[in-house]
């Protein structure tokens, strides 16, 4: 957890598992506009903003992008690379590793590691709200069954 927070992701990291509310996800797509990055609903316009993402989640929004790994062929390759070590395919979701694979990986660190935490200077607030305005985006055109991306962002933001 100390390691976490240094990076900038404590308040994240205490986030529990929640019940998906599979209605409110369903209701919410059905009422996102893509060319807009909009929910229209009866009141008027509204979307999740980078202040919602500040404040709920805790995750940095100003600072260097997070840029696209997609030509990047074997991700775990590059996760090994980096980390040396990576998730084998049932620990591994999409584009992002579990907590409980890095608690348990990383937990108690080597002797060489070093506190600097360059992750800090990331803009991950913005990279999460770009991932879930695609994801609705994605359901408009595919009529994709599920939905990818911080969805207890979107299941907390609602109620407001």
């Amino acid at each position: 957890m100390p390691y976490l927070e240094l990076a900038g992701f404590g308040s994240a990291a205490l986030i529990q598992t929640f019940d998906l509310r599979y209605d409110l996800v369903s209701a919410l797509v059905e009422l996102w506009r893509s060319e807009t990055h909009t929910f229209h609903l009866s009141c008027g316009e509204c979307t999740v903003t980078l202040e919602d993402v500040s404040l709920q989640l805790g995750l940095q929004i100003y600072g260097s992008a997070v840029t696209s790994v997609s030509t990047i062929a074997e991700l775990v390759a590059l996760c090994y690379s980096l980390l040396g070590v990576s998730p084998n395919n049932a620990e591994s979701k999409f584009m992002s590793l579990r907590f409980s694979w890095l608690k348990a990986n990383f937990e108690h660190l080597s002797i060489n590691a070093t506190e600097h935490e360059n992750v800090r200077s990331y803009s991950w607030g913005s990279a999460i709200l770009a991932m879930l305005y695609r994801e609705f985006c994605r359901q408009k055109k595919l009529d994709a069954v599920d939905i990818d991306g911080c969805v207890i962002l979107l299941q907390s933001w609602a109620p407001y």
